[in-house]
């Protein structure tokens, strides 16, 4: 899937949060959304690389990709189950 052609329901920004914040930000965020809406997550912690994919396939959600930019952060897409 081409993540720039993604439509996003919700964007949620843990930049400068740190390991487990972006992750549990990221649950919080979902549990509020309906199924099929995709959350964009912007992230600047390194663990976040590891654990926000892992999640983002659980409890039905499906991730759907992610993206570093320019500026030193990496963009996640999970579509919520």
């Amino acid at each position: 899937m081409d993540i720039a052609t993604i439509n996003v329901d919700k964007t949620l920004d843990t930049s400068g949060l740190s390991c487990p914040m972006p992750l549990l930000r990221t649950k919080k965020a979902l549990k509020e959304m309906s199924a099929g809406q995709v959350l964009k997550i912007i992230g600047t912690d390194p663990g976040s690389k590891k654990d926000i994919p892992e999640y983002g396939n659980k409890d039905g959600n499906e991730f759907l990709g992610m993206q570093d930019v320019d500026n030193g952060s990496t963009l996640y897409f999970i579509k919520k189950g």
